[in-house]
């Protein structure tokens, strides 16, 4: 057994669990009126409510004594110090300090980073205001209506979504794009709809050396210089974030338009830098900087609050209770607000790429398991696709709600009608319904006898399956920063009482080393070297059908 399951903390939740394990949430509620109050909190306009949740005050207390045995409040000032708590990698992890509005200084072996941050951000302002107010141009002299954002990854998950939640936010004249696939049907779907005198492409890579992403921005150069007929124009129509000025000016890209980032940058945790471009320039650079405030107050939030009453705490802890003691194996995401449908795909990354790992910070092979699956899609979508898995079947599936108070575009009563879904699924999850309720219903309907008894068990749902509810005001800026941030938290919460780093990704390593062995084989048939038969058979099916 490791440290981490012998230990105090975790032996007396072993504990508890076998005591809790079989008591239905209906009895909980029933027991306990004050529970809601109890067991939910509120800052700045965002409500989180955990009493759907298979626990009491023992278990918060145990959950909070586990955060406490794995040091979590230290490892919160580490990250916010510039620790470099990215200990395989050796480096700190500070994506705080790219939204720090406080003014204080943030130090990374021993020099403040909050100038270079200020410095990078005004230069996002001066281009991004350049390009909205017309004042930058194309070659031929029009004005820019569309942005082609080139990425992967955290370099594409996260600008994306933000872009697709702030639609109501964007500016009228201009569009935004995203390309990530180095399948040439994304690149080229997206070209056919585009004027390349009106076209800014964005490349975002910190060496320039992405494969992707850097066979889509030569395929997206040769389209516009073979349409605008001159290699001049590549200055007035590309941009790049990169840290790789000599790549950057080979390619033809003013060296006035490179936006830098840092090393103790992630990439899935990038899109509050100059990864950040397409938002700033899609929205306006003020509403950037209010995506960077709500993620500040949660950052504030986060590193001051107590324990037990800190959300993104509270939420890490929740996943670590199910995931390792119900043995939960999948976490589900619903939003209800429509601009949100990218934010599951987004928290997949954050969440799997950060903390997928099989061994602690040690390199000790883990006995527990980490990084619950994540998954989930817009609510109202959801409940007629795969609710049915959550409400009757044989996994326990936990499940996160969220939802605005107002919507961007009221219409009659759809709010109302989705909020009412919303509330509903999250109530039907909870109570279910028993053989008594259902039976009392089919009678209700005209049934009975033989026809009700065989009808009986298809109609019972055993409830008691637990979900989180986050409302908020509206879908704006700061909001959309706060509920960024609060999952970045989790995660990091979750990596602590794990002891593992999750701010590496080695995992995605391989594939790449094995890709770049295997192109040149499919380039030329005579250059395959050894492959076990299968991997052999597939390349030599390739050359068959070309």
């Amino acid at each position: 057994m490791s440290k981490l399951t012998e230990s105090p903390a975790w032996q007396a939740l072993r504990l508890h669990h076998a005591a809790i394990e079989n008591v239905h949430m209906r009895q909980m509620f029933g027991e306990d009126p004050a529970r809601f109050r109890k067991f939910s909190l509120e800052f700045d306009r965002l409500l989180f409510d955990y009493s759907k949740n298979r626990i009491n005050d023992q278990t918060v207390r145990l959950l909070i004594e586990l955060a406490e045995q794995a040091r979590l409040p230290v490892w919160i000032e580490r990250m916010f110090g510039g620790d470099r708590i990215n200990n395989t990698e050796h480096r700190a992890a500070l994506h705080t300090a790219l939204r720090n509005r406080s003014g204080r200084p943030v130090p990374v072996d021993g020099k403040d980073v909050m100038p270079d941050v200020l410095r990078v951000l005004g230069s996002m302002r001066r281009f991004s205001d350049a390009v909205r107010n017309g004042e930058h141009r194309g070659h031929t002299g029009k004005a820019i209506t569309d942005i082609v954002n080139i990425g992967i990854g955290g370099s594409d998950l996260g600008p994306q979504m933000v872009c697709e939640s702030l639609k109501p936010y964007a500016a009228d004249n201009l569009d935004v794009h995203f390309v990530s696939n180095i399948d040439s049907s994304h690149l080229t779907d997206t070209l056919n709809r585009l004027d390349a005198e009106t076209t800014l492409f964005i490349v975002s890579s910190k060496t320039f050396t992405t494969q992707e992403t850097i066979t889509n921005a030569r395929s997206a150069r040769a389209w516009l210089v073979e349409r605008l007929g001159n290699e001049h124009a590549v200055a007035r129509h590309f941009a790049a974030v990169s840290t790789n000025l000599e790549a950057t000016s080979k390619f033809g890209i003013n060296p006035e338009n490179v936006f830098e980032f840092w090393d103790w940058v992630g990439g899935r945790y990038s899109l509050w830098s100059a990864i950040g471009l397409p938002i700033a320039l899609y929205v306006g650079m003020d509403r950037f900087e209010e995506l960077l405030g709500g993620a500040h107050a949660m950052d504030e939030h986060f590193r001051h609050a107590p324990l037990d009453k800190n959300i993104p705490v509270l939420m890490g802890l929740l996943g670590i209770w199910y995931g390792n003691f119900f043995k939960a194996d999948t976490n589900t995401m619903f939003p209800y607000d429509q601009h949100l449908h990218r934010f599951p795909a987004y928290l997949q990354q954050l969440d799997m790429e950060s903390n997928g790992k099989r061994v602690d910070r040690d390199g000790q092979t883990v006995d527990y398991d980490t990084g619950l699956i994540v998954w989930g899609e817009l609510g109202s979508n959801g409940q007629h696709a795969f609710f049915q898995l959550i409400h009757q079947g044989t996994r326990l599936i936990p499940s996160d709600f969220l939802a605005p108070m107002h919507s961007h575009h009221p219409l009659g009563e759809h709010h109302a009608i989705m909020m009412a879904n919303c509330y509903a699924q999250t109530e039907a999850l909870m109570l279910g319904k028993t053989a008594e309720e259902a039976r009392a219903e089919l009678k209700a309907q005209g049934l009975q006898g033989a026809t009700l008894e065989a009808l009986l068990p298809h109609k019972v749902f055993p409830g008691n399956k637990p979900t989180n509810t986050l409302l908020f005001d509206r879908l704006d800026p700061h909001t959309l920063g706060m509920l960024i941030a609060l999952y970045e938290h989790k995660v990091f919460v979750q990596s602590v009482v794990w002891n593992i780093n999750p701010f590496d990704q080695w995992g995605v390593e391989l594939g790449k080393q094995l890709a770049g062995k295997i192109l040149p084989e499919l380039r030329d048939a005579a250059s395959a070297s050894s492959h076990d038969a299968s991997t052999s058979s597939l390349i030599d099916y390739y050359h068959q059908h070309r």
